[in-house]
């Protein structure tokens, strides 16, 4: 009988290990890390304000040239 529990308790510890190792890994944003484009960089910059609308809209007429 203790023995059918010790094997109960390391199939369930290796399925939950099993389980946090998938989650940890299959984010979906791991293995996806898209390269931003230069008017993303620039609008995230611009909605954060790190940068004015001037400068902005400067830097974007230069990128669309």
């Amino acid at each position: 009988m203790m023995m059918g529990g010790m094997g109960i308790f390391w199939i369930l510890l290796v399925v939950v290990l099993a389980l946090v190792l998938w989650k940890a890994l299959c984010r979906p944003d791991a293995g996806s890390h898209r390269q931003e484009s230069p008017e993303e960089i620039l609008k995230r910059r611009y909605a954060g304000g790190e940068i004015e609308h001037e400068e902005y809209a400067r830097r974007l007429q230069d990128l669309r040239r």
